[in-house]
């Protein structure tokens, strides 16, 4: 899974003025909170995002300010999911991280129209030494699921590429023939 999350860290780091890449490993039970640097000299909205599985990004949560309350999105509790914030800094604390928490976390910032992917990190909960002998059965399927994983990703940032390249083609398009009067 590993391979897929840092593809997905660096198209939406491509797509970005900073991207910072981190992996954070954690057992299950553990707190952990997560940071990225807050882009914005000003009051502006800033959000989390998970990426699972390759999975479109899920809002997490979101404030506007250090100084708000964060809201939280559909399916992210409060009570185990705390955003918080400070002039240079934006956290997101997870509480007693479980299985289901593992995936690519990634912070953004609504900056002059656009948004703005400040950091990325891949979070990889560790199992406990009683599952160590699962792990080892299931190496095979691992690798075939990773594989699996990496095909909607790929095709994916493919489309947006080729998406992003049809849009700026009809416009310079559309300009040539301003420009030249057809029109």
């Amino acid at each position: 899974m590993g391979s897929f999350m840092q593809i997905t860290a660096i198209l939406l780091c491509s797509q970005s003025w900073i991207c910072e890449f981190l992996t954070v490993e954690v057992h299950p039970g553990e707190d952990i909170t997560l940071f990225c640097s807050n882009l914005s000299s000003s009051p502006t909205q800033t959000d989390w995002f998970r990426v699972i599985h390759g999975t479109k990004p899920s809002c997490i949560s979101s404030m506007y300010g250090s100084e708000s309350e964060p809201s939280y999105c559909h399916g992210f509790q409060s009570e185990k999911f705390n955003m918080s914030s400070n002039k240079t800094t934006v956290f997101l604390q997870i509480k007693q991280v479980d299985l289901m928490d593992s995936g690519l976390y990634f912070c953004g910032f609504y900056i002059k129209k656009h948004t703005i992917v400040g950091s990325a990190t891949e979070l990889i909960i560790k199992a406990n030494e009683d599952s160590k002998d699962e792990e080892e059965d299931s190496d095979n399927k691992k690798a075939a699921d990773q594989l699996t994983d990496l095909m909607p990703g790929i095709l994916g940032a493919l489309t947006v590429v080729l998406s992003v390249a049809v849009v700026v083609l009809a416009v310079k398009n559309r300009r040539l023939e301003r420009d030249s009067g057809l029109f």
